[in-house]
């Protein structure tokens, strides 16, 4: 059984796959929008939420994303969670860090702690929280 998280991006699905593309190297390997389903009422007659997406899987490394649009209010919330990356390296760390907070907001800068060579927090500028850890060595 694997646990993967499921993201509601509020109608900013499209714009957060085109960011995470350019950050993380992320391959879309499914993307449907409301009027694509095969089922009629998904997509009433002149929905205005025909193009939005109603259901997406991104990976991301070794690790799956699923996500959609939800209601598409364009306030996606994010909260109780963050996602954690973990680079090979302190030079990955920092430019991964770098990458995912432009437009977020930074909440402790990358630096070194006991348990890692270079940690770090950040709320990308969706609002989804990620720690970057590098594991240490030895």
């Amino acid at each position: 059984m694997q646990v993967l998280p499921y993201l509601f991006f509020d109608g900013r699905a499209e714009e957060a796959v085109a960011f995470y593309r350019k950050t993380l190297g992320a391959e879309v390997t499914m993307l449907m929008h409301f009027k694509d389903s095969p089922d009629p009422q998904m997509c009433p007659p002149n929905s205005p939420n025909a193009d939005k997406v109603m259901h997406m899987s991104l990976r991301i490394g070794e690790s799956t994303i699923l996500g959609s649009d939800g209601r598409c209010t364009g306030q996606p919330n994010f909260q109780g969670f963050a996602l954690a990356l973990h680079p090979a390296s302190v030079t990955e760390a920092e430019s991964l860090f770098a990458a995912l907070s432009e437009g977020g907001q930074v909440q402790m800068p990358l630096t070194k702690t006991f348990f890692s060579p270079s940690f770090g927090m950040l709320a990308d500028r969706f609002g989804i929280g990620w720690m970057i850890v590098v594991a240490p060595v030895g």
